[in-house]
């Protein structure tokens, strides 16, 4: 029906066949179901019945497999993803508003102001369908934040993609890069930040995930659940369509292997116009205060907001399909429930509020059908032409599936990986063969600019971006009165997460860390994707449980709370049991960090000759699972580096201090590439160049000059500081416990190294040339 004319019903469908009501379901108990076919495993199906008390009609049996999937139920992940609350302690909590098992966490950011922000994952779809499997990608995250009476302010993106030299990577490459930009661009939300990585191990598995960050009052704050007998439930938003029937729940939900029955339905198609419409719908609703609650369909479509709104609330919901407009009148009912149509909203709404928010829809030309209404029956129950056809406890659809203690072991070859360190490689030794080095570096995919991906994306629409890409982090006004805002940071390094689970989660956690301490913003809270192989394989079954508890360990550490996020399993395509048979376990960290003002935020270059350049933070040999041993030798093995949290917090505290009290000039990390990387990228981001000795590094901390430009020591920075202060900022990190040393000088068109074993220079115009170059020259 129209938002203007609650009482037309859809379009009558043409003549179908015999519908599988509950009544036949109870009276056929030994009737065969393609519940295999589903996704269900044969015990999980048993369990279905017993739920019941007989077979599920097919509807029943359409909903249970898309609410039971791995994607949508977290069966093989919950009992351990229990361990990011449980490690939350009370003074971690005092900036929390909302927390994990909503739609998205909310943080308080001050002066009445509030965050929410989610990252999640959308890549199986964009394997298949690369476009619209990376845009509704987008999509699906922006209407997380939107439930949450949020306006989203800024998308992110971590993208992961095979080799580069693969034929097939270029297809998945376009695709979706052009989706990511297409959706976000039309919405007109700033992309400010996120990461590109090519590894073969992302082959047959591309990542694709994607944060969104809203702002909303702390009053505005909403939770979705149907409660209140009487309360209408509306369905409003785009129609309801064969795209994406089962798309994300069963797709992410097993392995593509060949020989098995088909799990690919259609990847959902995206339209960012009507998004943005709803947005705006949604937000005067809220503000109209005519809405309990409102519900995004995402994985699972109808099945997922009915079940969940029901679950949440006090009493039970009936819904009529008959009332759901459609796209296409040839669906059947679980198709209708199944489908995952975009741009779509589930709302709760008092009867006496009915007019104002069919008023408010018919304003944005949204189209509205009020499908159902809540009542006191604790059941959820779903007519179609009139008849019984889902009779169910929502609560065991949406919140009490299966729960798996999966086995998990070492991997039989981790040892040896372990074993299997950079000592033996041969390391440049001349300054001819180190320049040779940080250029080869400077130029690989993983290290090279991104700007071929990013100039596809509008890093400033809305006039509130401060930093983005390339910056360490994407830094956002929220308040034009007071210039208060935020920055955010997405950070991940599956190399080192190969090597160590536990150790790559935490580093991953202390990379972003430092990103949004780097800007000068105070870290504040952490949302996490965590992408992995199958479940049913324990060594990668391991390889989570080990990244959870590194996370949830690291976290306590440093004050940060994981506020919520996703987990995208089946990420596998090789032979179980084997090094190479998944890809790379990747726990994607997004740290969330508050500055009071926006416009004192910290580049990550110098903008003006005469800094002086100090090195933050000690530097050891730790070269394995590094950049250099990647792009020089092919090589991934040993143990990665050390995780010193505490360094991390006292790195951290100078770095914020120095943004407040006007110290710092530039900040950039050091992570990938270490400190030639740093020093290249600071240098060419505002085309200033610098020189720089070695000597009081290689001196203090016993390391050669090689190991002193491309070492992955963490807790390290460059800071950029005017000289007749820097007396100051060595003091403060002093007093801080960090150590510290002068590098050099800004100015010059070079990049200018010096150590007592001899020096080398490279010229601005030649870095530009090998970083900005490699992505066109390869992807065109």
């Amino acid at each position: 029906m129209t938002a203007a004319d609650p009482t037309v019903q859809a379009a009558s469908p043409a003549p179908r066949p015999r519908l599988d009501t509950v009544e036949n379901a109870a009276s056929t108990p030994d009737e065969t179901q393609p519940y295999a076919e589903l996704g269900l495993k044969p015990d999980e199906y048993e369990r279905i019945r017993e739920i019941l008390g007989r077979r599920p009609t097919a509807a029943e049996l359409a909903m249970y497999s898309v609410m039971w999937s791995e994607h949508c139920s977290y069966k093989s992940s919950k009992v351990h993803l229990r361990k990011f609350g449980e490690r939350v302690t009370e003074e971690m909590k005092q900036h929390l508003l909302v927390g994990i098992g909503e739609n998205a966490g909310v943080v308080d950011i001050g002066d009445g102001w509030a965050v929410t922000f989610k990252v999640e994952s959308h890549n199986h779809p964009s394997f298949v369908e690369p476009y619209q499997g990376a845009a509704t990608g987008v999509g699906g995250i922006v209407r997380d934040i939107i439930s949450m009476g949020a306006r989203p302010v800024a998308v992110m993106d971590q993208l992961r993609f095979g080799a580069v030299d693969n034929p097939d990577t270029a297809r998945v490459v376009h695709g979706v890069v052009s989706g990511v930009g297409g959706y976000g661009n039309s919405l007109g939300l700033p992309n400010v930040g996120g990461e590109l990585v090519f590894d073969a191990s992302y082959q047959g598995n591309p990542l694709v995930n994607a944060l969104c960050v809203g702002v909303l009052r702390h009053e505005d704050i909403h939770l979705a659940n149907a409660s209140g007998v009487g309360n209408k439930v509306i369905l409003f938003g785009a129609r309801t369509g064969g795209d994406g029937i089962g798309g994300a729940s069963i797709l992410a939900s097993e392995t593509f292997e060949d020989g098995v029955p088909a799990k690919r339905p259609s990847v959902q198609v995206g339209d960012p116009f009507m998004e943005k419409v709803l947005i705006e719908c949604c937000l005067e609703l809220f503000s109209a205060d005519v809405v309990e609650g409102i519900q995004d369909l995402g994985a699972a479509g109808i099945s997922c907001a009915t079940s969940e709104l029901a679950s949440n609330g006090e009493g039970g919901m009936h819904v009529d399909l008959d009332s759901v407009l459609l796209r296409d009148p040839s669906l059947n009912a679980g198709e209708i429930l199944m489908s995952e149509s975009q741009e779509r909203m589930m709302a709760v709404v008092r009867p006496e509020k009915l007019e104002e928010f069919l008023a408010i829809t018919a304003k944005w030309d949204v189209e509205t059908s009020v499908i159902g209404e809540v009542n006191d029956s604790g059941r959820l129950t779903i007519d179609h032409h009139g008849q019984r056809i889902v009779d169910v406890d929502p609560r065991t659809v949406a919140h009490e599936g299966p729960v798996y203690h999966r086995p998990y072991a070492r991997p039989a070859w981790q040892d040896e990986l372990n074993a299997s360190t950079t000592a033996s490689l041969a390391r440049p030794e001349s300054a001819d063969e180190l320049r040779a080095t940080a250029l080869r570096l400077l130029a690989s995919p993983n290290l090279a600019s991104k700007s071929w991906v990013t100039d596809q994306y509008d890093r400033f629409v809305q006039g509130n971006t401060a930093l983005a890409q390339p910056d360490d982090g994407g830094v956002v006004r929220v308040d034009e009165s007071t210039n208060l805002g935020v920055a955010l940071a997405t950070d991940a390094n599956g190399r080192y997460a190969k090597l160590d689970p536990r150790a790559g989660a935490a580093l991953a956690l202390a990379e972003a860390y430092r990103n949004v301490a780097v800007t000068g913003a105070t870290p504040m809270a952490v949302t996490d994707c965590l992408n992995f192989g199958s479940p049913e394989n324990p060594d990668s079954m391991w390889q989570l449980v080990e990244a959870i508890e590194g996370l949830a360990d690291a976290c306590q550490e440093l004050g940060v709370p994981v506020t919520g996020g996703n987990v995208s399993l089946y990420n596998e395509t090789g032979e179980p049991g084997r090094i190479d048979s998944a890809i790379h376990p990747t726990p994607v960290v997004g740290v969330l960090g508050v500055l009071d003002d926006v416009r004192t935020a910290t580049a990550s270059g110098w903008q003006s000759a005469g800094l002086r350049v100090l090195l933050l933070g000690a530097t050891a040999d730790e070269l394995d699972g590094s950049a250099w041993a990647d792009v020089e030798h092919q090589h991934l093995g040993g143990l990665p580096p050390r995780v010193d949290l505490a360094a991390e917090k006292a790195l951290a505290s100078v770095l914020v201090a120095a943004r407040g009290d006007g110290l710092a000039a530039a900040a950039h990390d050091l992570s990938e590439g270490g400190l030639a990387q740093a020093l290249l990228e600071a240098s060419l981001r505002f085309g200033v160049g610098v020189r720089v000795s070695l000597d009081g590094v290689t001196q203090r901390d016993g390391v050669s000059p090689f190991v002193a430009l491309f070492s992955e020591t963490t807790a390290r920075a460059l800071v950029a500081v005017d000289p007749a202060r820097e007396a100051e900022l060595v003091a403060a990190a002093e007093v801080a416990g960090v150590p510290v040393v002068a590098l050099g000088e800004t100015g010059g068109d070079a990049v200018v190294v010096e150590s007592a074993a001899g020096g080398f220079d490279i010229a601005l115009d030649e870095a530009r040339e090998a970083f900005e170059g490699t992505l066109p020259r390869i992807f065109g």
